[in-house]
């Protein structure tokens, strides 16, 4: 198995609807870049958000969250509080081929900023959909 280029990465999305919304450069104007780049995809977060807030409850079990402790968001800045997360979804939906495996990884962009990005749900062979991230911040 051999990692694709941009030219792989542009024909499947254009001619096989593997990224859509597909953005055939890296777009940087006034924002974090986000597009094809040589060896891969930056993709973008959309508007809607869900963040953890443990105001309500002092126990935090991982298998039953209580949906008290999350606050629905939409906007274009998500500000998440110390000691909280914020769950997001990608804009671009993909359809990865049963013969490709990818990887995604969190921007340094926002690593430089205290933002640690986890993807929750990894884009393995044959999947649809959209990937989650999970954003915590330091406190």
């Amino acid at each position: 198995m051999t990692i694709q280029n941009d030219a792989w990465i542009t024909e499947m999305a254009e001619q096989h609807g593997m990224i859509e919304p597909f953005e055939n450069s890296q777009v940087r104007s006034g924002v974090i870049s986000y597009g094809v780049s040589a060896y891969g995809y930056d993709m973008r977060v959309a508007r809607e958000f869900k963040i953890f807030t443990n105001v309500l409850n002092s126990i935090v079990d991982p298998k039953f969250f209580d949906p008290k402790s999350f606050v629905e968001f939409e906007g274009d800045v998500c500000i998440v509080p110390p000691n909280s997360f914020a769950l997001a979804r990608s804009v671009e939906y993909f359809r990865i081929p049963r013969d490709v495996m990818t990887i995604t990884v969190g921007k340094s962009t926002y690593a430089r900023c205290g933002i640690i990005t986890n993807v929750t749900k990894p884009s393995h062979s044959g999947s649809k959909g959209v990937t989650l991230v999970m954003m915590p911040q330091r406190a």
